[in-house]
């Protein structure tokens, strides 16, 4: 966003914080490892972050100047070694600039500085809007601290650079100071699960500002401070959607504008006034309204249909197949719907807002719905940048059914993966929009059946069939057109962890309507322990989990399973001759609080066969940090249970 201010052409002062740098010693050479986190490659000593505006040449400008200095301990942490800044350079160019560049290193007992040549800096412009600056610091060793600054310069200050307090290394002081003018008003927002510390807001007279030439202002600017102290790593977990959801950061969006004798601009400050911007933009609200480009197609494709379920699924699967994802993630058309549809090929705007029409105008109440894809975070606070991709949804018989066409393998009821991101905004006709929830209730199942014949050696051969629905059955689908098929089944013998696969089929691969079934015949050489004249044996065979994935003691974010899932497992193991039954597990049946999740286990032998049932079930897509305790042990239980053995003995 630029903002032009009549013809004033001065300059404010930059805001200088008041944090003091001490000098690097050798004491900070020496450490090895970082107090608080061994297991540290490297760390933040300092990193210092200061945003403040000017006017220069009757534009405003925006300015963000970050120090950093960087404890390297191993050679895992040489990446931070090599920082680098990408920055805006479209419509008039913003600029981006390293200084300060230094490596510390301990040589002879003394600190020894090694300063960053020009020729270890590179620039590259990434595309015609964005330029990256990258720097690889010298001398680098286990043991070096590297400083730097970098200060960007830009005229769009819609929103600022998000300015981060945790990483995936520690850091033991961050700082962010803000000096805003008053007539910027801003929304901030803190993210994260870090205890950020926020001053006292000021306010603090500048120099005397021409405006005209018969009015002079005296311009205030807000100061706001930020700070943490001693801030952890952020470690990787299961089940995280995004790391960025929980990351310690501070956010701003412009909300308005309010110059001195000029009537108040007002820009988004909640969701509705989002959607009601964004469907006025001519890349959304003008195509969806679109349809004289497709009606001699699609009039005689429904001609027969008598509900809207057979309009709905007959609409879907004719843009499905007709179109073709450019795998560009946008809720506004690049090109437009009609010349999408002659090209076959679109952005996720154009085959989502075409089918949106495409449905309304085979009578259907349809309309799209904004959404923030997974890799692009949860959108929780109100700004057209919040959201990254658009999908359809019909309302029909009292409910609301989600529709994504821009993938081979989704269903009307089933998106692909990355738009299952908490909630959407769905927007009518008339630009009044509401929330909807994003997260699948429906049940997805896996069921697996086994017949094994266990061997006096302690090897075991088969024949399994594995049934997937629903989400399971799309998620398999997606994953079996990424490879061929000797690949897949590669793949599926390490999952199985030694099992040899032949007679391998697909059934239903691209039959969306109904359940993907895969067949094969198994081979493991050792999958029981034999001992004396006793052999030990799981009942779960290969399919015994191993690995709690819980393994945190305690966990700041939310547990996301994607989508709520059952895993049955029916297993016929027939024992050798020779053998008879010594033991066997006892039945167990256990679940979460809340029925969020459930187990059960049953065994019962027959004759010479021993018939399991195994069932786990996750009822809840997302769970609360709160519940994090019970989630680790209700899968620990699940561990301890599955790893019990039948004990057969020789007779």
């Amino acid at each position: 966003m630029c903002l032009l201010l009549f013809m004033v052409c001065k300059a404010f002062s930059q805001l200088t914080p008041s944090r003091h740098v001490l000098p690097v010693t050798v004491k900070d050479l020496e450490e090895k490892v970082h107090p608080q986190d061994s297991s540290a490659a490297a760390a933040y000593i300092y990193r210092y972050g200061n945003t403040w505006f000017d006017i220069v040449d009757g534009y405003w400008v925006m300015n963000t100047e970050i120090y950093s200095r960087v404890k390297i301990y191993k050679k895992d942490g040489y990446d931070y070694a090599n920082p680098s800044i990408r920055f805006y350079t479209g419509s008039r160019k913003g600029k981006g600039t390293f200084s300060n560049a230094v490596t510390y290193n301990l040589k002879d007992g003394k600190v020894v500085k090694t300063p960053l040549e020009k020729t270890s800096m590179f620039e590259e412009e990434v595309d015609e809007d964005y330029t990256v600056i990258r720097v690889k610091m010298p001398d680098v060793h286990e043991g070096s601290i590297i400083e730097y600054k970098y200060t960007i310069r830009t005229p769009h200050f819609g929103y600022f650079r998000d300015f981060y307090f945790q990483f995936d290394v520690p850091a033991n002081e961050v700082a962010y100071d803000v000096a805003i003018p008053v007539y910027f008003f801003y929304n901030i927002y803190t993210v994260g699960y870090v205890g950020i510390k926020v001053a006292e807001t000021t306010m603090r007279p500048n120099n005397p500002l021409t405006v005209t030439s018969n009015s002079r202002y005296v311009i205030t600017e807000k100061v706001s401070s930020y700070s943490a102290s001693n801030v952890k790593a952020l470690k990787d977990e299961p089940y995280v959607t995004n790391l960025d959801n929980y990351t310690g950061m501070v956010k701003h969006e412009l909300s308005a504008v309010s110059f001195p004798e000029r009537s108040m601009q007002k820009y988004a400050t909640d969701w509705e006034s989002v959607a009601r911007e964004i469907y006025k933009a001519d890349g959304f609200g003008r195509e969806v309204k679109l349809d004289s480009y497709f009606e001699k197609d699609i009039d005689p494709l429904i001609a027969a249909a008598t509900t809207d379920k057979e309009k709905t699924d007959l609409i879907f699967e004719y843009v499905q197949n007709y179109m073709s994802w450019d795998k560009e993630k946008s809720y506004l058309c690049e090109k437009g719907v009609k010349k999408a549809y002659l090209s076959h090929t679109g952005n996720a705007a154009e085959i989502n807002l075409m089918l949106t029409a495409m449905l309304r105008h085979a009578g259907l109440d349809a309309h799209p719905v904004l959404v923030s894809t997974r890799d692009n975070g949860i959108a929780v606070y109100p700004t057209r940048y919040a959201y990254n991709y658009v999908i359809a949804a019909v309302k029909t018989e009292g409910k609301t059914v989600l529709l994504d066409a821009t993938s081979k393998y989704s269903r009307p009821g089933i998106l692909p993966i990355r738009a299952l991101n908490w909630e959407g905004r769905l927007i009518e006709k008339n630009g009044d929009n509401e929330e909807i929830n994003l997260a699948p209730m429906l049940l997805s199942k896996e069921s697996i059946s086994l017949s094994a014949d266990l061997n006096a050696d302690g090897s075991v051969s088969g024949k399994a069939r594995d049934q997937y629905s629903d989400y399971d059955a799309y998620t398999f689908r997606e994953r079996y057109a990424e490879v061929n098929e000797q690949s897949y089944i590669e793949n599926l013998e390490k999952q199985l962890r030694g099992v040899q696969v032949t007679d391998y089929k697909v059934i239903n691969q691209k039959e969306l309507d109904k359940p993907v079934l895969e067949e094969y015949s198994f081979k493991h050489n050792a999958v029981a322990d034999v001992i004396g004249d006793k052999m030990y044996i799981s009942p779960m065979l290969f399919f015994t989990r191993e690995n709690n994935p819980f393994k945190q003691e305690t966990r700041e974010f939310p547990v996301d399973f994607v989508y709520p899932y059952q895993m049955r497992y029916v297993i016929s193991l027939h024992i050798p001759e020779g053998y008879a039954i010594e033991s066997y597990p006892e039945k167990m049946e256990f679940a979460m609080e809340k029925n969020l999740a459930q187990y059960q286990y049953t065994i019962q032998p027959n004759g010479k066969n021993l018939q399991l049932l195994v069932i786990a079930q996750v009822n809840s897509p997302i769970m609360d940090q709160e519940y994090y305790k019970d989630i680790k042990q209700f899968f620990q239980k699940m561990l301890d249970k599955e790893n019990e053995k039948i004990v057969l003995k020789r007779i």
